[in-house]
């Protein structure tokens, strides 16, 4: 799949949440070699159901979490990686208006910045030098041709404009809220446990499964987070056939 198609892919996701998929369909199993790195060479991808929490798996044929974006010293410019699960859920799950474009989970890594103010990952007594550890985010993606044609970006909240965002939001605006999750990466995995009870009702809920670079636009300003690169889609065509199981 060429970058043009899979950022295609990705802006026809709205489209895509419309159809129905199998009803036997749960994980996402995807053959190696399909991303330059295998750290973010996905293998499989899965949303289960245990207790009260969903836990959040992927796999890839790597060490995950071994690459982290080169530092730039400074926010424009600065680039983000990402392990992503694009979800059917609606944007208001988790606190945002109704209808705002893709929510995704995802555990991010960025050296340059910190979007996390309200948690001292590290514990060094500063809560804005934690950027550079994987951490988990909820994130809002709608398409913009700024970014690239058929690509997307995380979207902008506009100069004036006071939307309803969750309790957790970190300041930055676009639509990303920054929940005290803490991704386990181990291995070849990374494992994410959430609270089921914060999503209301997950029935049906569909997913896949992506690891992408992100950048800050050079400018800090809208569109302010571009998805710049797609290294890996676990269905191949972000169909979205993955089902929550128990």
């Amino acid at each position: 799949m060429t970058r043009r198609s899979i950022f295609s892919g990705l802006a026809g996701l709205g489209v895509l949440l419309s159809l129905s998929t199998s009803g036997l369909a749960h994980d996402i199993a995807a053959k190696p070699g399909n991303a330059q790195s295998p750290s973010f060479d996905i293998v499989h991808t899965q949303i289960v159901r245990d207790g009260p929490d969903l836990v959040f798996r992927m796999a890839v044929s790597g060490k995950a979490g071994a690459s982290k974006p080169t530092p730039v010293g400074k926010l424009a410019g600065s680039t983000i990686y990402s392990y992503v699960w694009p979800t059917s859920l609606n944007s208001g799950a988790v606190g945002f208006e109704q209808d705002q474009g893709i929510l995704a989970f995802a555990v991010t890594s960025h050296p340059d910045f910190d979007d996390t103010p309200l948690y001292d990952e590290n514990g060094d007594g500063d809560k804005t030098n934690d950027g550079d550890l994987w951490h988990s985010h909820w994130v809002v993606l709608v398409p913009d041709e700024v970014c690239g044609k058929g690509a997307l970006k995380v979207r902008d909240i506009p100069e004036g404009t006071k939307p309803k965002l969750p309790p957790t939001w970190p300041g930055i605006p676009i639509l990303i809220d920054s929940p005290r999750i803490t991704p386990d990466i181990s291995g070849k995995l990374v494992t994410v446990r959430v609270p089921a009870a914060s999503l209301g009702d997950t029935a049906g809920m569909k997913f896949d499964g992506v690891t992408s670079g992100l950048r800050i636009n050079a400018s800090v300003h809208a569109p302010l987070v571009c998805v710049a690169d797609v290294f890996d889609v676990a269905s191949g065509d972000l169909s979205l056939p993955g089902r929550v199981m128990k």
